[in-house]
């Protein structure tokens, strides 16, 4: 088999192929012949030697992948040979709060999927909706996962009616879109170009707000909502003071990211002002997985792809993703 490696802060120069044998599965694993694998954010801070999570020497990258089981050990229960499945970002967060025992991480401290084998945990695994192809699902462990949680992981209650603001056109924005509004709540996103504000609205988009025509962009969004702001802010960005004056008192902010680079400092007094709660949100666990993908199917949902490259040209997707061009996710078939 294939595998692409690298080493952190190797950039994208560093990745390459190496051939290795074929790995059995040993008691409770099983065996995914990857058919695709997707992007993220967390794979640029990676090659950038930024991340924060603990990653080895030569790992193999990428966190989100789906495939085909095609063999499994002794003890296995749940997985069958045929079964298309995804795997999970944290391999043993099962369900519940996040915590140090979690920290194991596919494509970091873990081997991740941009391989043509990928040798996984039964408790790992986790069934794939039937109405999408490899290439949709692997866009589900790290950014739809991150979406779900941040939307509903703090248990307060239905989003019904409820208005929620989401920041440009990555991976996690657009699934917490199309999320917000299979869950009956109203969604202003903010973007840079009529272009990419035409595309929101085409997936649901209530409301657009320019950020580069409107630089005050929370105090346009307290407009739309009648001065009283939106009750969640999904904030990619790093910059949480921005984010506390568009959110509503008693609200919620999910720090998701930090894509803006070196966002600026939050000033304590902007979290009392606002009376919100920020909580970060690191991906989310299995349960978390399988409640959105039953979601998901009742909606018949389909993840956004902006562009599929194949396995022997991952780097020219690496770059493609780095240009912060893409509208959606950038898929690898393997």
């Amino acid at each position: 088999m294939r595998s692409y490696h690298v080493n952190s802060g190797a950039g994208i120069a560093g990745l390459s192929i190496k051939d290795h044998p074929d790995p059995q599965p040993g008691p409770g694993q099983v065996l995914v012949a990857v058919r695709a694998v997707s992007l993220s954010y967390r794979e640029l801070m990676i090659l950038r030697g930024d991340y924060v999570l603990p990653v080895k020497p030569d790992v193999v990258p990428i966190s989100d992948g789906a495939g085909e089981v095609v063999s499994v050990g002794s003890g296995v229960h749940t997985a069958k040979i045929g079964d298309r499945v995804a795997a999970t970002l944290f391999p043993s967060w099962q369900d519940g709060p996040f915590g140090l025992q979690h920290l194991p991480q596919l494509g970091g401290s873990l081997d991740g999927m941009l391989t043509e084998l990928a040798l996984l945990d039964e408790s790992a695994l986790v069934p794939i909706p039937a109405h999408l192809s490899y290439e949709e699902a692997a866009t589900l462990p790290c950014a739809a996962v991150t979406a779900w949680n941040a939307l509903t992981g703090d248990d307060s209650g239905p989003l019904s009616g409820q208005t929620v603001v989401t920041q440009g056109t990555g991976g996690v924005s657009l699934f917490t879109l199309q999320f917000a509004k299979a869950l009956g709540a109203r969604v202003i996103a903010t973007t840079s170009s009529p272009a990419k504000a035409e595309r929101l609205s085409e997936l649901g988009a209530d409301e657009i707000v320019d950020y580069r025509t409107t630089p005050d962009w929370p105090a346009r969004v307290r407009e739309l909502t009648s001065g009283q702001g939106a009750e969640r802010v999904i904030d990619v960005t790093g910059d949480l003071g921005q984010s506390l004056r568009a959110v509503a008192i008693a609200g919620h902010v999910a720090s998701v990211g930090f894509v803006s680079g070196n966002p600026p400092l939050l000033d304590p007094r902007a979290i009392f002002n606002s009376g919100a709660v920020v909580r970060g949100i690191a991906v989310g666990s299995r349960a978390q997985f399988l409640a959105m993908n039953q979601l998901i199917e009742a909606h018949r949902l389909r993840p956004v792809i902006d562009r599929v490259f194949p396995f022997d040209q991952a780097p020219d997707a690496y770059r493609h993703y780095a240009s912060g061009e893409a509208f959606g996710k950038v898929v690898i078939t393997v």
